[in-house]
C-alpha cells in the first residue's frame, strides 16, 4: 500500500498565501509547472529518430515553446471565467484571478495575447502546425463551454488536447505519425484524463458546492473500467508497437522499453487510487519511483535512437 499522495505545495494546509504583484500574478496565472504536459510535443520527432536531422530541434522547440504558450493563455482566460467556482475549491481559490490578486479583464487580455503569440509562432514554423495548434485552442475552448460539463465527452475533450500535442510535433519536424502510436498517445491520454476525474470524486473534501457538475453524472466503479480499458489498450498498443520495430546490432532496445512503460502506468494508477491524480504534473514532479521509472525508460529509448542513428 504506497503512502498517501502528498502535493507539491499544499495550499490548503498553507492557509491564505502573501499577496503576489502584478508579475508574479501574472507568471502564476500561466502555470508553468504544467509545461511539463507539453514535452509531447517531442514525442514523436524523438520516437522517429528526427530529432538529430537539420532544423528539426529548432522547429520543434519552437513548437514545444508555442503550446506552452497556447496552455497559458488558455489558463488564463478560464481563470477569468471560473473565478467565482474557483473561490470555492480548497486549492483553485489561490489562483491570482479568484485570490484577487489580478483582474479578470486583465487576465483575458494577457490570455488573447499569449495565444495570439503562440499560434503566429506555429505558423512562422509550418502552415500545418498553425492549424493543429488552433485545433487545440478550439478544443480546450470548447471544453471550458460545453465539453466539461458532459459525462464521457469531458474526458475525450481532455485526451484530445494531449493527443493534438503528439500531433503538433510530428507536423514541426515533420515526421510521418504511425497509427499505434497515436494508438498509445491516446489510451494513455484516456487514462490520465479518467484518473484526473477519479481523484476529483474522491477528493475527501469534495461537496457539492465545489465540485464539478459533471461528476455527479460519475460513479468510481465506471471511472475505475475507464482506467483499466485505457490501460489495457495502452499496453497492448506500446507493446505491439514496441516489438514491430527491427533489432539494433542484435539488441531489442525498443522493447526493453516495454516494462518501464509498463512500470510507469502502474505506478500512476496505483496513486491514483491513493487519491492522487488531480494534478498529473503535480504527481510527476513530486513521486520518486514514477520519476525513475520514466527517467528508465527515457534512458532505454534514448539509447536505441542513438544506435539506430
Amino acid at each position: 500500500m504506497p503512502p498517501p499522495y502528498v502535493p507539491l505545495a499544499d495550499s490548503a494546509q498553507a492557509g491564505t498565501l502573501p499577496l503576489r504583484g502584478p508579475l508574479r500574478a501574472l507568471v502564476a496565472t500561466m502555470r508553468p509547472k504544467q509545461w511539463i504536459k507539453n514535452a509531447l510535443v517531442i514525442a514523436a520527432p524523438g520516437a522517429a529518430g528526427a530529432l538529430g536531422h537539420d532544423g528539426v530541434p529548432i522547429r520543434v522547440a519552437l513548437a514545444t515553446a508555442a503550446f506552452c504558450l497556447l496552455a497559458s493563455g488558455i489558463y488564463a482566460v478560464n481563470d477569468a471565467r471560473d473565478a467565482p467556482e474557483d473561490r470555492l475549491h480548497p486549492l483553485k481559490r489561490l489562483r491570482p484571478v479568484a485570490a484577487g490578486e489580478l483582474d479578470a479583464r486583465t487576465a483575458i487580455r494577457f490570455g488573447i495575447w499569449l495565444i495570439v503569440l503562440g499560434i503566429v509562432i506555429c505558423a512562422a514554423v509550418s502552415l500545418l502546425l498553425a492549424l493543429v495548434a488552433v485545433a487545440y485552442v478550439a478544443t480546450t475552448v470548447s471544453y471550458t463551454l460545453v465539453w466539461r460539463h458532459t459525462r464521457v465527452l469531458d474526458i475525450g475533450a481532455i485526451a484530445g488536447g494531449f493527443v493534438l500535442r503528439a500531433i503538433a510535433g510530428g507536423a514541426a519536424a515533420p515526421v510521418t505519425l504511425s497509427r499505434s502510436f497515436l494508438l498509445v498517445v491516446a489510451s494513455v491520454a484516456v487514462f490520465v484524463a479518467g484518473a484526473k476525474r477519479y481523484a476529483e470524486l474522491r477528493r475527501p473534501e469534495t461537496d457539492h458546492r465545489t465540485r464539478r457538475r459533471v461528476l455527479n453524472c460519475y460513479r468510481p466503479r465506471f471511472l475505475e473500467l475507464v482506467l483499466a480499458g485505457s490501460s489495457a489498450v495502452a499496453i497492448l498498443s506500446y507493446s505491439v508497437w514496441a516489438s514491430d520495430l527491427p533489432l539494433v546490432h542484435g539488441v531489442p532496445w525498443r522493447p526493453l522499453t516495454i516494462l518501464p512503460f509498463v512500470v510507469c502506468l502502474l505506478r500512476y494508477g496505483t496513486l491514483v487510487q491513493s487519491g492522487a491524480g488531480e494534478a498529473p504534473e503535480e504527481l510527476l514532479l513530486a513521486d520518486g519511483p514514477l520519476q525513475r521509472a520514466a527517467a528508465a525508460w527515457l534512458l532505454l529509448f534514448a539509447l536505441g535512437v542513438h544506435a539506430a542513428s
